[in-house]
């Protein structure tokens, strides 16, 4: 459920186009027909390949519709610093949501790809998969100069430690060497990807303000399509366009009882109340949100509270679901402040495309408000829920949040990824 406050002019949003030219031009190598038709034909025969002079990384649609803006982003950013054309598998409704983002080539996955058909069982125990190949030492350094027709990287939540070896720099080094990457995942895994050395100098350069990295890949590759468009445009225009100010509250209720849940009510007004982002009320016990702002504020300001759909549980499979859930993550990124809830995908993408340090509520324990209620971002950075937490030089367990400055645990997951800037002299993020 998602409710948006207004009371801001909205601001004009000003795109810093710097890292998408960067980006546009790392990708200018765009798919040989000759080497394209060679990979598929080994594909089909299921051949061992030899090394291509073009490679490609396959992003197989999976997951809930945040999880699958994250993935994308993440994905995409890999396919850059592998130097890899990225290819996306159109799922059930990927081109019912998203515009193209290249001008004139379109990178959904060829309907002729052989493989498309066995996405759905990809899994731990396929005979390709990364982690399974290194568990069985069915790779060896005697055994590089055969590679195998392609490579699944398993990257689920579910993952093992010999799944999550793809974070290694020397694994990094053979996967260079296959032509074909298959990725199946679920997390945000950006973070991982600046504790590579190998990308360090890379990724540096294309954000040289780490805590920016998903506002510009998201900025750059998601757009929505005409149709939901007009849900976001018809929307805005009715409820905020005349807005002095506009608050996004992003409300995810892990609960599997029956709501509305009033210790979730009881945080979100003590959050909001807290950090002063709403005026208090001439009122002791306020009852819900709406009905609290027909009595009249402090301040004398008037409130206005809109809830976009009333889709109440998360339906992945639904084409006009997803089309509301995309509507409504864009429409809470247009906001001024944003309050987010714990562990929600669907909040970073919001927070994400708009550029937002948001208020994070606390995830409840036991039906009961946290106190504090919530606290604010380190940046406007997704979480990373399922980071591996080793030293591939030491063959050891780490802390990978305190590697190095710029990725640090989450304040939503104590366990999680995060990528943070000390600098903000670059005046992307709004406060």
């Amino acid at each position: 459920m998602q409710k948006i406050i207004s009371h801001g002019q909205p601001r004009n949003l000003k795109i810093n186009c710097l890292a998408a030219f960067l980006m546009l031009d790392s990708m200018k190598d765009l798919v040989s027909a000759e080497s394209y038709n060679r990979t598929l034909k080994q594909l089909q025969l299921g051949q061992h390949m030899e090394q291509s002079d073009c490679n490609y990384l396959v992003w197989i649609s999976f997951s809930g519709l945040g999880n699958r803006i994250l993935t994308l982003a993440s994905a995409f950013l890999y396919a850059i610093l592998t130097n890899r054309v990225l290819l996306v598998d159109p799922g059930a409704d990927m081109p019912d949501l998203f515009c193209e983002p290249f001008p004139e080539v379109s990178w959904l996955l060829p309907l002729d790809f052989p493989l498309k058909n066995e996405f759905n069982s990809f899994d731990q125990k396929s005979p390709f998969c990364y982690g399974k190949m290194l568990k069985n030492k069915t790779l060896t350094d005697s055994s590089w100069s055969i590679l195998p027709p392609y490579v699944y990287l398993h990257l689920v939540h579910d993952y093992d430690d010999h799944d999550k070896m793809f974070f290694c720099n020397q694994d990094q080094s053979f996967l260079r060497k296959i032509p074909c990457l298959i990725i199946k995942t679920d997390n945000y895994f950006v973070p991982s990807l600046f504790l590579i050395p190998s990308f360090e100098q890379e990724l540096s350069n294309l954000f040289p303000v780490k805590g920016t990295v998903f506002h510009f890949l998201g900025r750059y590759l998601f757009h929505p399509t005409n149709v939901v468009w007009g849900l976001i445009t018809r929307y805005y225009q009715a409820y905020l366009a005349k807005a002095d100010e506009t608050i996004g509250i992003q409300i995810r209720v892990f609960d599997t009882g029956i709501g509305p849940f009033q210790h979730v009510l009881d945080q979100i007004i003590a959050c909001t109340m807290t950090e002063n982002l709403l005026p208090e009320i001439n009122m002791r016990e306020p009852v819900k949100v709406r009905n609290m702002y027909w009595h009249p504020t402090v301040t004398g300001e008037v409130i206005g509270v809109y809830q976009p759909s009333h889709e109440e549980y998360q339906q992945t499979e639904k084409q006009n679901h997803n089309r509301k859930a995309w509507a409504e993550m864009y429409l809470l990124s247009l906001t001024d402040v944003l309050v987010t809830s714990s562990w929600s995908t669907f909040g970073y993408v919001a927070q994400g495309l708009g550029g937002l340090k948001p208020w994070i509520l606390y995830k409840p324990e036991n039906q009961t408000a946290p106190d504090p209620p919530c606290r604010r971002a380190m940046s406007m950075e997704p979480c990373f829920h399922a980071p591996p937490f080793y030293d591939c030089k030491a063959k050891k367990g780490v802390d990978t949040g305190a590697l190095v400055p710029h990725v640090r645990h989450c304040e939503d997951m104590s366990w999680g990824l995060k990528l943070v800037d000390d600098s903000q002299e670059h005046g992307v993020v709004r406060t």
